[in-house]
This record gives C-alpha cells, structure tokens and sequence, in this order.
C-alpha cells in the first residue's frame, strides 16, 4: 500500500490502473464505518470490476480505519476533516476531477466533499444512504458505547451487537472507532444537498434499515436516481452484482453526456 500524510494523519491507500489506456474517468472509493479499502471494495470485487472497466481506481483507509493511522480524539473525525483526506488524496496524485462513491459512513464524506469542493466532482454515487444525510446527524451515539463495552456479550441491542460484531472481525481499533462515532456527527441542509450540481446515483438494499429512504433523499438532488437491491440489507448489497451494474451504466452514461 500507499502512504501520504493529510493534518497529522498518515493514510494508506491503493491507487489501481486499468491494464489498457481508457478515457474512463479516475473513481475514489470511501469505505464504511469499521470497514477498510480492502474490505469494503477489493474483497467484493468493486476495484476489478472497475479497472477492467477502464476506470483508474483509488482507494483509502479513512483515518482510524484499516492500515491508516489511529485517533482518539473525536475533533479528530469530523466529516469536513474526513472529507478533505479525500480531496488532499486527489491533490497528491494530481487529479484534478473524479467520479466518487462511498458507502454508508463513506457516502456521507463523500457528501461533504461535494459540499466543500463540488467541482472536484465529475459525478457522485451514494450507497446505503438515505435522507439520513439530512434528518440524523449520524450513527446514534450508543454506537460509540458498544465499540468500549467489555465484550459483546455484554450488549443487547441488536444494532449495537451488529456494529460491534462486524468491528471485531475487520480487526478494527474499537477506541478509535468509538472517537470516529462520536466525532462524525453532522448532517446536510436539504438546501445543501439541492445545490448539487453533479449527477447522482443512490443505491441501497430493500432491507437496509440503517441509512434511511433512498427515494425521499433523491428527491432533495437536483439530478439523481435510485436502484432498489432487493432482499439486501445494509452489509449484503455492498458486493451485489444488480449494484456493480448500476454503476457501471450509470459511469458509462455519465461518460456519454
């Protein structure tokens, strides 16, 4: 892996090329909460789909996630600061504009990229996030207290238990997480969101009961679609081939316009 070092943070990364030359646009990548670039789009496929696709893929362990480096502080992850990792990655390896999607925790900072630098967008895909972008600030904060619980035995929510279990087996720092939860806690205006100027595309499973209403978010853009994964929660429909393909059309249509 990569390494460059973004307001005291060191961050790791992965910036894959396709094997020919291709007029495909560079895609950014911004994985989940407790999840790593490796997890949330080199296992399911996503950085081989997308080369073989043409697309120069880049990719990057947010701050106290994966092999980037570790904070305890939740100052330290506001979603403006996560965001700017994404657009000081781009300044590094001098891409002027890119396709960007990110997942749950990652399509909010993908959000707040386009909100601070929009013409750093060419177009924007948002997977498992709803009009939670607008109506919460967030994951709710009892998240933060199951990443310090003992053990998971001790909780008894099942939202907690899930974050919990699905931290442990990404081998995550659970303190840093519990920093990051409460540190990325802010949301967009709905006048915000409607300034968007770039395509966008929503995509979340029919049973994801985490990120909100696709539909009701897509009506606050200016330009952007939904695509139902059916029968697919929150953590199934990352690797869900019904979303590879929306993508791809909708990258392609993008090109093309």
């Amino acid at each position: 892996m990569l390494e460059f070092v973004h307001q005291g943070a060191r961050l790791a990364f992965i910036d894959e090329r396709p094997a020919a030359q291709s007029r495909g646009n560079p895609v950014l990548l911004i994985h989940g909460f407790a999840s790593t670039h490796a997890v949330n789009w080199v296992f399911p496929q996503w950085v081989k789909t997308l080369t073989e696709a043409g697309r120069r893929v880049i990719a990057f362990d947010n701050r106290g996630h994966g092999r980037s480096q570790k904070l305890y502080d939740p100052a330290s992850y506001s979603l403006l600061k996560m965001a700017e990792d994404a657009r000081a990655l781009l300044d590094a390896l001098a891409i002027p504009v890119a396709d960007v999607m990110g997942y749950s925790l990652g399509a909010r900072i993908a959000a707040f990229l386009a909100n601070a630098h929009a013409h750093r967008l060419r177009s924007m895909i948002l997977g498992g996030l709803g009009d939670h972008l607008v109506s919460r600030p967030g994951l709710p904060l009892s998240i933060a207290a199951a990443m310090e619980a003992p053990s998971i035995e001790c909780l008894v929510d099942p939202a907690d238990r899930t974050f919990r279990s699905f931290a442990e087996a990404t081998k995550s720092d659970l303190k840093a997480l519990a920093a990051c939860v409460r540190g990325a806690r802010q949301s967009l205006t709905e006048a915000e969101v409607f300034a968007f100027g770039i395509p966008v595309l929503i995509v979340m499973g029919t049973e994801d009961n985490v990120g909100g209403d696709p539909h009701v978010l897509a009506n606050l853009f200016r330009q952007a679609r939904v695509v139902d994964v059916p029968e697919r929660d929150h953590n199934q429909t990352v690797g869900d081939k019904l979303y590879k393909v929306s993508v791809l059309d909708f990258l392609e249509q993008s090109v093309n316009d």
